[in-house]
């Protein structure tokens, strides 16, 4: 009699494992309807697709630079009041920023020919803001990875002093929109 019944115990079992694998399958198979015409999603389309995302996002670091951070003014000794990169922008009021199309309203810096005029840049010093600093590079006047902040008087720019500082590139030059 035991024998009996380990033996129906075996085959419920079984006749239970192979019931749960069918409902398993039938699930696995199971399709549902979408009315969505992108059904299907092809990969390669899909990483084009991010990759044209990034380049197209203005924050995206282009390239890394480290250097020293000055401050001048725009009647320094050496400074003629015109900014070598936008000659017809107007700084002798003390304006130290400038209105880009894409970034906005943007600080003005000095670079030398390493990054072309235009080009934007982002950096972080406590010295000018608890905020990362966003700037375009409107005039020469410097050597090397070395960037100078146009600053809004003397003052400002003695307090700024010097310090190196490590800084992103997010655009070189003007791009499409300001050639």
């Amino acid at each position: 009699m035991k024998r009996i019944v380990l033996r129906t115990i075996q085959i419920s079992l079984i006749i239970l494992f192979v019931v749960s694998s069918t409902c398993y399958v039938h699930i696995i198979e199971s399709k549902t309807y979408s009315g969505n015409i992108n059904k299907n999603v092809n990969l390669s389309t899909m990483a084009l697709k991010l990759e044209e995302f990034k380049e197209n996002d203005i924050y995206s670091v282009k390239d890394t630079f480290t250097g020293d951070l000055t401050g001048y003014i725009y009647n320094c000794p050496l400074c003629n009041g015109t900014l070598g990169c936008k000659r017809s922008y107007d700084i002798t009021d003390g304006k130290t920023t400038y209105p880009d199309e894409v970034y906005g309203n943007v600080r003005i810096v000095a670079s030398s020919s390493n990054l072309p005029c235009g080009s934007i840049v982002r950096f972080n010093t406590k010295r000018v803001s608890e905020e990362p600093v966003i700037a375009i590079v409107l005039d020469r006047g410097v050597r090397g990875n070395a960037l100078d902040l146009l600053s809004p008087d003397y003052d400002y720019a003695v307090k700024l002093g010097r310090s190196v500082i490590t800084y992103d590139v997010l655009r070189q030059g003007w791009g499409k929109t300001n050639s």
